[in-house]
């Protein structure tokens, strides 16, 4: 049957998983000195700039918590 045929696969380790060392291509493209002086911003992220519609989602996530608040607390 299939599961005795996937049993013997994986005893005679025909699935050996990844690899245990990663490789990046950005890591084999530059300098180690590059990767280690490299600036990150959180509001510039991969070359994207945070827009006016995840600020929007932010005051929003914001002001729903602070509705929330006053309701649990005034009633």
């Amino acid at each position: 049957t299939d599961y005795n045929q996937m049993g013997f696969n994986l005893r005679s380790n025909i699935f050996q998983g990844g690899p245990l060392e990663s490789r990046s291509l950005m890591k084999d493209s530059y300098t180690p000195d590059i990767t280690q002086r490299v600036i990150r911003d959180p509001k510039n992220w991969h070359g994207r700039r945070t827009d006016e519609l995840g600020k929007w989602h932010q005051k929003n996530a914001l002001n729903l918590n602070l509705q929330k608040a006053l309701q649990d607390k005034y009633g």
